[in-house]
């Protein structure tokens, strides 16, 4: 069985994430981690699943086993946990999470001692060691080998300082009152407190975590549960976080959400205006409407493009000398600040631009017109090569006689296979949709 996926391991908790799994997870990835760590620390968080607390006490003892120190800070986002290893100087950081999947999911996501997630070569390598069961067991350590585990529950204000600084100092939020939708999850202490401390009036919703409600019809997966809290508390804007609070999900104060792509297009522009936007470049997945590129060009802003994943994105803005970049999805990038998408930290750009504009949010992320999409998601058993699809070939090729763009891609976290056409014609891209729906259902059973 294939352990990574595009972001992690991520699967049914108790079952392909069971605390077997986790313990000789934890033992391969301080194998790996051994020859090169510096303090021999490794800091390791979660979001607020229940099988959180399984998969931590396995992760954790498989670390101490093969003789690693372990630092436990609890609950806290993805992108603070990636920046809190950096901060202490650990070798290496771990978030135990699902991000937007229901609670009976969980995952595992790693990050290196500078806060960057892993790249499949060594991803390969921990899958490697993991199955390589005589090496885990030559590695186990005895006597005063053995690692020790240390719970820290104060570094909470460590991640609000370090966000708070990417707001400009000569701005508040005092006028402002923001509805934020956490999601019962790892973002539901920090996200209202940063708010509330830069002077916002601030309603927070789904912020009591019971281990099984993290997502459940709330958050970014849910925005238009936000949308009415927003129209019904006349509220100037609203912020929608998930499960590990590394996403975000703007409506503006009419309840409407903010597409992701004009957002990040709108972000990218203020960024460029303020002389803050390096090598005019961003970067967005093969995902985001091409109207955004068109966007950002007429404004001198080279659009580059990696295929799905925040840290694919990431990767490339390395190799670009970029910035900034995101998904349409709501994982934003600002790699001044951070090194992988972060909620909290993305609300706190937009809303530094609301506030600069002197606008209503519907006007200021709404900069331009996207083209028609037709977007689906179809659930699925298996997930074979799609070049081995047959007559599937056909079909894009129908397509793309219509100058129609698509994509077609599984799912690299769930048994899904996503569909995108995009094109100028609403009532051709519908019609081309179905076809696509009843070839995938028909092909895919």
């Amino acid at each position: 069985m294939k352990l990574f996926g595009t972001d992690g391991v991520r699967g049914k908790a108790g079952e392909k994430v069971n605390a077997m799994a986790a313990m000789r997870l934890g033992m391969a990835t301080g194998i790996y981690f051994k020859d090169r760590a510096r303090i021999n620390k490794i800091l390791v968080g979660k979001d607020t699943r229940r099988s959180g607390y399984m998969i931590e006490t396995a992760l954790v003892s498989g670390l101490m086993a093969v003789g690693f120190d372990v630092i436990q800070i609890g609950p806290f986002p993805t992108p603070a946990v990636a920046f809190i290893g950096t901060d202490m100087l650990c070798d290496a950081s771990i978030m135990i999470s699902a991000s937007h999947n229901p609670y009976y999911d969980n995952g595992i996501k790693f990050f290196d001692s500078k806060g960057n997630k892993l790249p499949k070569e060594v991803e390969n390598k921990i899958e490697e060691i993991y199955n390589n069961l005589e090496l885990i067991e030559s590695h186990q350590q005895v006597e005063k080998a053995i690692g020790r585990n240390k719970r820290i529950e104060d570094v909470i204000g460590r991640y609000i300082v370090h966000i708070k600084n990417s707001f400009p100092k000569d701005l508040t939020l005092s006028d402002l009152r923001i509805v934020i939708d956490v999601a019962n999850g790892a973002g539901y202490k920090v996200g209202p407190t940063v708010l509330e401390e830069l002077g916002a009036e601030v309603i927070t919703l789904n912020n009591e975590p019971t281990g099984f409600n993290i997502n459940k019809l709330c958050g970014a997966m849910h925005p238009e549960n936000l949308g009415k809290a927003v129209r019904d508390y006349r509220a100037d804007i609203g912020i929608a976080l998930d499960g590990d609070a590394d996403r975000i999900v703007v409506v503006d104060e009419n309840g409407d959400i903010i597409d992701g792509d004009l957002l990040m297009g709108a972000l990218a522009v203020n960024l460029k205006k303020r002389e803050l936007l390096k090598n005019d470049a961003f970067v967005t997945t093969i995902m985001s409407n091409m109207a955004l590129d068109d966007y950002l060009k007429e404004h001198g802003i080279t659009t580059y493009r990696s295929s799905v994943g925040d840290k694919n994105v990431a990767e490339l803005m390395k190799k670009v000398g970029a910035n900034f970049g995101g998904e349409e999805s709501g994982h934003i990038i600002f790699s001044d600040y951070s090194t992988t998408g972060d909620g909290i930290l993305s609300a706190l750009q937009a809303l530094a631009l609301l506030v600069t504009s002197s606008k209503k949010a519907s006007e200021v992320f709404r900069p331009f017109k996207l083209y028609p999409q037709a977007k689906v998601n179809l659930k699925i058993e298996e997930k074979p090569p799609l070049e081995q699809i047959e007559g599937l070939d056909e079909l894009i090729k129908k397509i793309e006689s219509h100058n129609v763009r698509h994509l077609f891609r599984y799912s690299g976290t769930e048994n899904k296979i996503r569909l995108l056409i995009e094109g100028s014609d609403t009532k051709l891209l519908d019609e081309l949709m179905q076809e696509a729906e009843v070839f995938f259902k028909k092909a895919l059973g």
